[in-house]
């Protein structure tokens, strides 16, 4: 018996326009394979080892997600740890120790990046329980990827003498190496390349982490403490948690400590951070292409081209990766795709829209689009799920008008309650409380246009609601 442990706070900056800062890849289907998000499958590829409800780690911003993608595919969990700001996994992974042992219990635990990509999952769950035994011994365990070409966007790790059999001895960790010397690593046979991917006690993480980092312990240990828990999310506060410095688990311990063991693992993981490794593990046609959505291909090889809302074509190229969304589109040579992350940050820098959500943004209720926006106005068109409801709220720089296309809705304005089916319509004026909710047993679908001098997502002053974001 081991307890999983997710780590779902990464931001896939160079999956963009498709992975963004609100929605990241770890929440995306990106292999074209429509099995659900790399959060679903990393859970769903655990079935049938034994194991305790997972603890996950996610930012603070995407608790709702989370949450909902463990509603869509029916699966629990022993408690979702909200990050209020990113400090890398060190802090993360204590964090989750520290949450496991709470109640006296001292489990195994296994730690696993949301976002990996393991199409293998007989080979992956053999190096699981032979990594157990190794961390049921008080070793702390890492994966190794047996390498299949001499990749210079991966960490290497050096191995040593084999341990009982299954393992082998830590020499050291390399950073990402130049091609000449990745060239090397592959011919010794003596590198796997690192893979993020962790199983040992909590307690023996934590006492190593005591032992070799301990501001960053006790900094967890504080954050811990003051934490907000509602029985399902755990509330991390940021002025504790902020103490902590960034650092990952294998600068803070794994370079560090003298029981370190590595397991091989040879299931074709890739961890998907570019668009040229999305190309890499997709099914292609006879001429390299791989295409998902409304595309057309002439005299055109070894392409990758996502199509999400219009036809795209191409004629006489080759090595490109193309992704059109409702917002933007990226061109890149496949050679390139590690330079996204350009773009990324001048989105960011720029402050544009593009950088932080989709048009289409999920709530927890359900979602909108942004259909059309002026200096003025925003038009949004709404879905709201049976039984959900958006908070008791009002704004002060704006108001709605809100049109019915399909389904009911329960409007709540000022003192006044009512009850709107299709094609009927109200309108919400500035500064007054109000609030929507779909009483039935279809989704309700409405416009609502919005007009003022100011229709940022922040003005909003909530009262009541039911998921919990009073704090936002």
């Amino acid at each position: 018996m081991f307890t999983p442990v997710i780590l779902a706070g990464g931001s896939g900056s160079r999956l963009w326009p498709l992975s963004r800062q609100g929605f990241p890849k770890q929440f995306l289907a990106l292999d074209g394979q429509g099995q659900g998000s790399m959060l679903q499958r990393t859970l769903a590829r655990l079935d049938g080892l034994e194991h305790a409800l997972p603890l996950i780690v996610s930012n603070e911003q995407h608790r709702f997600l989370v949450a909902e993608q463990l509603r869509l595919v029916k699966r629990g969990c022993g408690k979702i740890i909200l990050e209020p700001l990113a400090r890398n996994t060190a802090p993360a992974i204590a964090l989750a120790a520290l949450t496991a042992t709470q109640s006296g219990g001292d489990p195994v635990m296994l730690v696993l990046a949301a976002d990996h990509f393991i199409p293998d999952e007989q080979a992956f769950q053999a190096a699981i329980e032979a990594a157990q035994a190794h961390a049921a011994a008080g070793r702390l365990v890492t994966f190794g990827i047996k390498p299949t070409h001499p990749e210079t966007g991966f960490g290497y790790i050096q191995c040593g003498k084999t341990v009982d059999g299954t393992g082998s001895a830590i020499v050291a960790f390399k950073e990402k190496p130049s091609a000449e010397l990745a060239e090397t690593y592959l011919a010794s046979g003596q590198y796997l390349w690192n893979s993020g991917m962790f199983m040992f006690r909590a307690s023996r993480y934590l006492s190593e982490l005591q032992r070799l980092r301990p501001d960053i312990l006790e900094a967890c240990v504080a954050s811990l403490k003051h934490a907000e828990d509602d029985n399902y999310f755990m509330h991390i506060p940021a002025e504790y948690f902020a103490l902590c410095d960034d650092e990952s688990v294998d600068y803070a311990v794994m370079e560090h400590t003298d029981a370190g063991v590595v397991v091989p693992l040879d299931a074709g993981w890739n961890d998907l951070g570019s668009w040229a490794a999305i190309w890499e593990v997709s099914e292609r046609d006879a001429d390299g292409n791989s295409h998902q959505g409304d595309v057309m291909s002439v005299e055109s090889s070894n392409n990758l081209v996502h199509a999400h809302h219009r036809l795209v074509t191409t004629v006489g190229v080759e090595d490109l990766v193309v992704v059109e969304t409702k917002d933007a589109v990226l061109v890149a040579h496949r050679d390139k795709c590690q330079e996204v992350k350009q773009i990324v940050q001048r989105l960011q820098a720029e402050q544009r829209e593009e950088f932080v959500s989709h048009p289409l943004v999920s709530r927890p209720w359900g979602h909108y689009d942004t259909v059309d926006k002026g200096e003025r106005y925003q038009v949004k068109r709404i879905t709201v799920l049976p039984g959900e409801c958006l908070s008791l709220q009002l704004h002060y720089h704006r108001a709605e008008h809100w049109i019915v296309v399909s389904g009911t809705a329960k409007v709540v304005c000022g003192d006044k309650e009512m009850i709107l089916s299709e094609n009927q319509s109200t309108y919400i004026p500035l500064g007054i409380k109000h609030s929507l909710s779909n009483p039935g047993k279809v989704p309700l679908e409405l416009i609502e246009v919005q007009s003022g001098a100011y229709l940022g997502e922040d003005d909003i002053v909530r009262f009541e609601d039911r998921y919990g974001r009073a704090r936002s």
